[in-house]
């Protein structure tokens, strides 16, 4: 398995359904516009059948980061660090749920976001956790910001130590 940028011409994004309308339209309609203005980047994984079909996707994206959000110990650690890398969409079709799509595809991201800090130091990965979504990443070990719930962070120190 392999993720690729999404390519509007090659995979069919009319045919991806995760059961979210706006997960979905970010796909169909906006994907490709904030590519093109250097906004974000998309990746999906395709089917090995039809690699048309995307079976799921994210988006991967910096984000300025509130240090006062984070634990003490963490904020004196980054008190000087201004963004983090954002995983601002993770989504898998519901025809390919329940087959551990959507672990393989975080995994991905946080692959591509370790390499990106190594060249571009970040201190931590955040992720804002939409529709019951909050219990995934914590098992992964992220962690909640202290001033909003479905917000959640992981350092780029225990994604490191993880993927090794």
């Amino acid at each position: 398995m392999n993720t690729v940028l999404l390519d509007k011409a090659k995979h069919d994004r009319n045919r991806f359904n995760c059961g979210s309308d706006a997960l979905n339209n970010y796909l169909k309609v906006m994907a490709s516009q904030q590519a093109k203005k250097d906004n974000t980047r998309t990746f999906v994984l395709e089917d090995d059948i039809n690699n048309a079909h995307i079976i799921g996707f994210y988006t991967l994206t910096m984000t300025p980061i509130d240090i006062k959000a984070l634990p003490h110990k963490l904020q004196k650690k980054y008190q000087s660090s201004t963004s983090g890398g954002l995983i601002a969409r993770l989504a898998v079709d519901k025809r390919y749920k329940g087959q551990g799509f959507g672990e393989w595809l975080l995994i991905d991201a946080l692959q591509k976001l370790l390499t990106a800090s190594d060249s571009v130091a970040f201190p931590v990965v955040i992720v804002d956790a939409k529709d019951g979504a909050k219990h995934f990443y914590q098992r992964y070990g992220f962690q909640t910001f202290q001033d909003a719930e479905h917000k959640l962070f992981i350092t780029i120190a225990d994604v490191r130590a993880s993927l090794k």
